[in-house]
């Protein structure tokens, strides 16, 4: 896999300098039970980095000092930790909001078959990857029978009441763009989904984010194999709209890794960028028990235009509403 950083560390993107934290979004391993080609993390079933209970303590000694509102569990698929549902039970006890970044499939992996239902007795707002309403599509990305078992995760939770009226359980889904484009405008393929989902398969949903493909991890280094990687990153410098900057996600949120390493957001993560906490050479959860982060700077690369191309990119989704059509790097 190539390096990406020394490709996009030389960068005009603006700076930035962090708000209140009100997100700590943490990387419970980056094992998965799926290798997914835009994958920024490089997930997989071989990967072996999982967050230790020491660490898992950390963490919720920072959500209660600091007052999080938020905990945003994400891999790999954080569910393979096997410390996952002690975290949720003791966030969850604090009063904070969860989000699981679900794939789906980790439903119905062997070991997992009450992870719905422990979902939905935790109230975890889950967060599930689709990136497509046609199989086809969905198998080519992410492996064969994958949209099959997709289809009956979300049937699973919807049954238990995900995106049903007054149950408070909250089901979105994400869609990635399959190569190297920008994603269409968010609202239109929201009801697309809807439709097709509702029509097709009986499936309910609240909201789905529509996600750009960083040039980082293995599709950076795809896009640098065939070629196309200085061009897919002028489509994101091309498409930069500065009126993204006050909603990125690194503003409020704080990224940390499996080791309890702290980052200004999931792809700096995947790159090694480290937050640019005063004091500290590496930053880490222990920081945010002593340090308030607002007012820090951010730690910007050329990735970031990502996060700001044409209707915005954030781990909820786009920005801004957009009408315009998807562009391609061609």
């Amino acid at each position: 896999m190539h390096a990406m950083l020394p490709l996009l560390s030389a960068t005009d993107f603006p700076a930035l300098r962090r708000r209140r934290l009100q997100t700590l979004q943490v990387n419970l391993g980056y094992r998965c039970n799926q290798s997914c080609l835009h994958c920024h993390v490089a997930a997989g079933p071989n990967r072996t980095e999982t967050m230790d209970a020491p660490t898992i303590a950390l963490v919720l000694e920072v959500l209660r000092a600091r007052r999080v509102e938020t905990l945003d569990l994400t891999g790999g698929a954080p569910e393979l930790n096997p410390l996952f549902r002690g975290l949720v039970r003791g966030a969850r006890a604090l009063g904070v909001k969860l989000i699981d970044r679900c794939n789906l499939t980790i439903l119905s992996e062997p070991g997992q078959e009450d992870l719905a239902e422990f979902l939905a007795s935790q109230h975890v707002e889950v967060v599930a990857s689709l990136p497509c309403y046609a199989a086809a599509n969905v198998d080519r990305q992410r492996g064969d029978g994958v949209f099959e078992r997709s289809i009956a995760g979300l049937r699973r939770l919807n049954a238990l009441g995900y995106a049903r009226p007054g149950t408070g359980l909250v089901l979105n889904l994400v869609y990635n763009p399959q190569g190297a484009t920008l994603p269409p405008a968010q609202g239109p393929l929201q009801a697309d989904y809807k439709r097709e989902l509702l029509q097709r398969f009986g499936i309910h949903f609240d909201q789905l984010f529509a996600l750009t493909n960083m040039p980082i991890q293995r599709f950076g280094s795809t896009l640098v194999s065939k070629g196309g990687f200085d061009a897919y990153l002028q489509l994101l410098r091309g498409a930069y709209r500065a009126e993204n900057l006050d909603t990125v996600m690194c503003r409020s949120l704080v990224s940390v890794d499996w080791q309890g390493d702290l980052y200004d957001c999931d792809f700096n993560q995947m790159l090694g960028l480290r937050a640019g906490l005063p004091g500290a050479a590496r930053p880490h959860l222990r920081q945010l028990l002593e340090h308030d982060v607002e007012g820090a700077p951010i730690r910007v690369a050329s990735h970031c235009f990502g996060c700001t191309a044409g209707q915005g990119s954030s781990c909820g989704g786009a920005l801004e509403s957009a009408t315009a059509e998807p562009v391609s790097a061609t």
